[in-house]
């Protein structure tokens, strides 16, 4: 029996398609080594293609949910994904607060990849004020960088500049994801407050790439609560997720999923 396999939470919303959100999580998860526990906040219709509907949990459950976790397990790490409202963002916030979570990584969902807001406009400053202070890490994407900060982000330079805003939220670090939005495709900007590291490589032409952003945040979770220190942990996840890119699988009639197991392949 294994005892010794560390206990990770994920706090986000469910994606009926499994390619996103708690599914994407559960798996990264799992494929790094780690046993996953949820906290589903929402429930959304979605596919390859696009996001048809969004129904958000009443607080109270997700509040259940959070405290029977906590209640039961050695929770090692936490990841927050899709919280949707401010009403969401303030019951996770004060109900993860007093556990004081060492390794607890913020993904701040904002939009689909598809370009359907999953952030209602008065969580955004919920989520900076809340959340933020009780990160080790938060991974916002371009998109959500730029809506963070108020920064067009279209270099590295540029993203640096970001970084210092979105650190001043009050996370212990920041790690931007380039993505094929900037010239410097395949890079990613971590800040800690006084150094920049840049995370690099190969780049991959492929629209098979939906849950990438849950899926590299759940990964770096997932090493960190196996010991990994913040630098390791993110490149041991980007090296993961390069080849679970690499591996996508063509399923569906849009941006295919990424493959969580592809080391399983025959």
């Amino acid at each position: 029996m294994n005892t010794t396999l560390k206990q990770v939470l994920t706090i986000a919303g469910s994606d009926s398609g499994g390619g996103a959100g708690i599914q994407a999580d559960i798996k990264a998860m799992s494929a790094n080594g780690v046993f996953a526990m949820s906290v589903i906040t929402a429930i959304t219709a979605q596919n390859t293609q696009e996001v048809t509907d969004v129904f958000e949990l009443p607080t109270s459950i997700i509040a259940a949910q959070i405290d029977a976790v906590f209640d039961d397990f050695d929770v090692a790490g936490v990841k927050i994904g899709m919280l949707s409202s401010a009403a969401v963002i303030d019951v996770v916030a004060r109900l993860l607060n007093p556990q004081k979570v060492a390794n607890l990584v913020v993904d701040p969902v904002m939009i689909s990849k598809t370009g359907h807001p999953l952030l209602k406009p008065d969580a955004i400053e919920a989520l900076k004020t809340q959340l933020f202070p009780l990160a080790l890490l938060v991974t916002p994407n371009i998109h959500e960088a730029q809506q963070l900060s108020g920064i067009e982000i279209k270099s590295l330079a540029d993203a640096r500049r970001a970084a210092k805003v979105i650190h001043g939220f009050g996370c212990r670090h920041v790690l931007i994801k380039g993505g094929h939005l900037i010239t410097e495709r395949g890079t990613d900007l971590l800040y800690d407050g006084r150094f920049f590291h840049v995370f690099r490589s190969p780049f991959i032409e492929t629209p098979h790439t939906h849950g990438t952003g849950c899926t590299f945040a759940s990964a770096i979770t997932a090493q960190l609560a196996r010991g990994k220190a913040l630098n390791d942990a993110i490149q041991t996840a980007k090296n993961y997720l390069t080849e679970a890119i690499r591996h996508g699988l063509a399923i569906g009639h849009g941006h295919g999923p990424t493959n969580h197991f592809y080391f399983l392949d025959n």
